[in-house]
Order: C-alpha cells, then structure tokens, then sequence
C-alpha cells in the first residue's frame, strides 16, 4: 500500500465512531469511510481495502464510544457463557444449548453446530446443540428472507426443538439487532425464564437496536434488548454485542458480521469444551489468547494478497462475460462454499448460476436436519460433473478448496476432469508447515495455486481457522467480483433485492443518501419501482410492508430503477433503458446526470 494511501486509511480507520458520521444509521448500516470508491478499484485494491476492513474487527477500544471485540466486557460476557455450557455438557440431562438466526447468521448456527456436535460425538457423547434457520434448510442454500419478519415463527420454531427440555441455553444471532424472528424467540425466553438463558449476539449497541412496532406484537427489537439488559445485572441473560465496524459494502453482514458471529461463538464452545473434558477452567486470559489466534488467521490469509487479487480478477472477468464461478469444496471449506453462493443471490441480484457451491458427499456430508432438498438444490460433485461440467469453457471459473487433512487423490480426480473442459482452474488448500502433502500434481493442473501454510497448533486442531480462513477469502472473492461486474455504487448495495422489512427500510435510506431527496420522495421511488407504475395508486398505498416485500420478490433492479427516477426524473420504462444501455449504475446514473 502507498504511503499516502496508508495515511488515509489510518485517518479513516476510526472515522465512522465519530457522533457525526451518519448520525441516523445504527453502526451495522453504515458505509465505511475505508472504501468509499471500491466500485472504481482495481482488483489488487479491492483486495486491501477489504483487509484493511477486517482488520477493524480487532481494534482496539478508542474512548468510549464503542465496546469492541476485546474489549474487557465482552471477553468476560463470553466467559460466563462458556461456563454455563460448560455445566450443560457434564450435565446433558433434558438440556440444549440452541443458536438461531436469519440468513448468513442461521448459517452460521448451523456449521457451528455441525461442529461442536462432530466433537462430542469422537468423545462418544450424544449431540447436544441444535441449529435454527429462518426459512428452513432451504435458507441454507438461498434467499428466504420473508420469514425473517415472522417472530411468532420464530417462537414455534424453537418451542419446537426444545420440546421436553428443562434448561435451555438459547443463543439468538441478529447482526444489526434487528430481526423480529430472533426477536421473537428472545421474547419466547424472557417469558419462561425456568427454562431458557437468552443469549444475544449482534454487532450494534443496544440504543441501536431497531425500534420499529412488529405487526401483531407488543414488543419490538429495542425493547427486548433494554428488558436482557435489566436481567444481565443478574446474570439471566447475556448481550455479547461488540461493534466491528460498518462493512466494506454497507449493510452487507454477511461478511464482517458473520466472521466475528464465527469467532465469538466458537471461542464460547471451545473454552465449554475445554473445560468439560480437559479439565481446563475457562480463564479470562485463555478466552483473550483464543481471540487473539483469530486474530492471526487475518494475517495469514491476507499474506495471500495478491494470489487472491488474480482469483478476484479471474472471477470478475467470468461474471462480466456472463459466466459462472463454481466452488469445489471438501468437508467443511465446501460448506463454507455453499454458504457463500447462496449469499450473492440476496446481496448483489445475481442469479443462481452466476455462483455455485459443491460437496464432495452431497447431503450426506452436509448433514443437515432436513436431508435433500429437491431438484432445485443439486449440491453434490456428481452433480456439478453431471449437470454444470459439459457447458464448462474457459471463461469459466472453477475453485477447488481443500486441506491436507482430505482426500487428495480425490482432489486430483475432480481436477482431471475439470482440466478437460477449462484451463481456468483455480486451488486453494490449508495445511500445516512442514507437511510435504504429494498435491503436486494438482498444482500442475491449475491456473493458481493458493497454498496457505500454518504453524502447527499449540492444542487442536487448526480447522475452526482454516474456515475462518476461507470464509475471509470466498467474502473477497464474490464480493470483489461483482464489483468488477458494476453491482456496487461507491460502496452501496444497489441491486439488493427488497424481499424484507430490513431490506425495504435500508432501500428507502439508501436512495435518500444518494439522491438528496426527502425519505417520502425515496420511498414513493421505490414503490413505483416495486409495482413497475409511474404513477401509484391508493391500493398500493395503503398496502403494508409484507404485501411490498412480497411484490418486490419477482422484481430485479429495483433500487437501481428508483436511483435513477430521482434523479432524471425520467419514467420507468427510460430509467430501464438507461440501464439496459450502461448496466453498471455509477456509470448509468452518472451518464443520465450528464
């Protein structure tokens, strides 16, 4: 990075804990001051502004606007959640310990889970976490977002997994604090505090939290959060909410917000672990020494740089000509592959096939509560081989992820038969230093090899930060990609489908920061957009948010259309033109302006 460029990101670094930057926007929501142009970068500095974002992640607290991710609050909070799993687990009777969430959060819940449940089951103990997900399994591989304003679901959700439970410990994950599903199993909590801890995790501080009445309810978001403040004083309920920082892409949690959701919970579990079958007590210094390896997995994946750059660029060339970026993953890195492709669907308008994600084993490796999920989510290799592989060229781009720990010779095979159809065939592999792995010949049949080496661990095993690992670099890649491909302005989401109550409120704030115009202006934009109208009629304005969201499900390019009737003035039918004509939107808007 050049010296001036460096100066400038360090006086960016804190900028957004200023009182009054965006001063209306809960921290979650707002844009980050370090990638303000990342819709002009090129792909090596889309690449170090996202590194330079994730390094927020751990800095340290400045003042007291915001408790951070190692602060002293939060590492004592995690430890009394450590210790209360950890009197779960040598006590299982009638017990669960459940994590929850929506979107990327619900994914989340569910590796973690998938995890933890694995490293009891070598111990020969039973399972005893249990994963929840709006939507359904199906919300594991794509967009389900409507459930994620449904709280009486969420609370039937839950009653429903803890049927027969005397004491739960119930972990609800909701970035911006915001979700009404968790919301609704929190207040399901506080209602029968008998049975469940309510544990709370989010990256906004709790005056943040949204504020908005939730249809046929007696509580919002906020509320919740102030009555698990009150019972925190006496340790019934914990709030393990640091602020990370606004997101290279604003809003876009999955990135930021998942990989700090990913270290918090699994620090939490593994101190549990540590304690219940190692006779390691949970310690304020170990919980600090295990963030701090996170820490360390930063460095290492970013010491990649410029062999991710040319796997951005690559991936960005693919998607500009209209072709598809498809993740071949083994074990865990392929689940952290699914869950990546299902996410750039919601995030950037893609379609299904712009980003696809395969596991070696299908859904008997990925193990999830519902099993197949039909023909509309064919995630095994055989089926990539089957069904994506005969129209494969060399505008495509194929990633294989792997470890050491897998089957190589596999690897291989998959790779032969990838090479006959494409050279543009990427690796990324983990494996410990030292390790003479024979993946050589792999090596020869890709475009890039990325092999990421690692110290070997003090205790462990090194998975939870190889995932961590791949996670940071499949955020990078998609994100980067659609970037190339024009889906960002300055460093909004723009073509973010308006399928949610959170998404239609953020859609509303985002064109009334771009185009200057009143919030009633902005979201009239938006409803013509929605309903494709120039002028809206008094039964679309007397329509709720859920009849909206529901409209805007079968709709693409809605924010970008609204943008640019803003500002032209334009109809409808000249603003899709406009579009058609320039499909990256800066571009578009900027040409309009002209």
């Amino acid at each position: 990075m050049a010296q001036s460029e460096w100066t400038c990101s360090l006086s960016s670094v804190h900028e957004w804990e200023s009182p009054d930057y965006e001063p209306s926007l809960p921290v979650s929501e707002k844009s980050n001051p370090l990638t303000r142009d990342i819709d002009r970068a090129s792909a090596s500095r889309i690449v170090r502004m996202l590194q330079a974002c994730d390094a927020q992640m751990f800095q340290e607290e400045s003042g007291a606007t915001y408790q951070r991710l190692l602060s002293e609050q939060v590492v004592a909070t995690l430890m009394e959640v450590a210790q209360k799993v950890e009197i779960i687990l040598k006590d299982p009777r009638d017990s669960l310990v459940v994590l929850s969430g929506c979107g990327t959060s619900g994914r989340l819940a569910f590796l973690i889970t998938s995890a933890f449940n694995r490293a009891l089951q070598e111990l020969s103990q039973r399972s005893l976490y249990s994963y929840i997900i709006a939507g359904g399994d199906r919300a594991l591989l794509s967009s389900q977002e409507a459930p994620e304003d449904d709280p009486k679901l969420g609370m039937l959700s839950l009653k429903k997994v803890c049927e027969g439970k005397k004491r739960v410990l119930f972990i609800g994950i909701s970035c911006g604090l915001s979700a009404p599903f968790v919301a609704g199993q929190l207040e399901l909590c506080l209602q029968h505090p008998e049975v469940y801890t309510p544990v709370l995790v989010g990256f906004n501080p709790p005056h943040q939290a949204r504020n908005e009445p939730i249809p046929g309810c007696t509580f919002t978001f906020r509320s919740v959060v102030q009555r698990m403040q009150e019972l925190a004083k006496s340790h019934k309920a914990f709030l393990i909410n640091p602020a990370v920082g606004p997101e290279a892409v604003s809003g876009s949690s999955r990135m930021k917000g998942g990989s700090a959701t990913k270290i918090l919970l699994e620090v939490v579990l593994s101190a549990a672990h540590a304690a219940a079958f190692t006779n390691t007590p949970v310690t304020y210094k170990g919980i600090l020494q295990h963030m701090r390896a996170y820490e360390k997995t930063l460095d290492i994946t970013y010491a990649q740089k410029e062999g991710i750059s040319a796997l951005l660029e690559a991936a960005g060339q693919s998607l500009q000509r209209g072709r598809r970026v498809c993740y071949l993953g083994w074990g865990s890195l392929a689940t952290l592959g699914l869950i990546d492709a299902s996410e750039c669907i919601p995030t950037f308008g893609a379609d299904y096939e712009d980003v696809r994600g395969f596991i070696s084993g299908g859904y008997r490796a990925l193990n999830n509560n519902e099993g197949p999920l039909g023909p509309d989510f064919c995630i095994a290799h055989e089926d990539f081989l089957h069904l994506v592989l005969p129209s494969l060229d060399d505008r495509d781009v194929v990633l294989l992820l792997y470890t050491q720990s897998d089957d190589v010779s596999d690897v291989e095979k998959m790779a032969l038969r990838v090479r006959e159809k494409t050279s543009n065939l990427h690796a990324v592999c983990h494996r410990v230093e030292g390790d003479t792995a024979a993946d050589d010949d792999i090596n020869k049949l890709c475009s890039s090899s990325l092999k990421i080496n690692w110290p070997p661990p003090a205790s462990g095993s090194l998975l939870h930060m190889w995932e961590l690992s791949t996670k940071l670099l499949l955020n990078s890649l998609s994100t980067g990609a659609h970037v190339l491909k024009g889906k960002i302005y300055q460093n909004h989401m723009m073509d973010v489908q308006v399928t949610n109550s959170k998404l239609y409120c953020r859609a509303t704030r985002l064109l009334q920061k771009l185009s200057g115009c009143p919030e009633i202006q902005c979201e009239e934009a938006l409803l013509k957009a929605v309903y494709r109208v120039d002028e809206l009629t008094v039964d679309i304005t007397s329509s709720d948010i859920i009849t909206h969201t529901h409209t805007a499900r079968n709709r693409t390019k809605v924010v970008p259309l609204a943008l640019v009737c803003l500002l032209t003035g334009c109809s409808l039918m000249e603003a899709e033109t406009h579009l058609q004509q320039q499909p990256i939107v800066r571009e578009a808007v900027e040409a309009c302006l002209a």
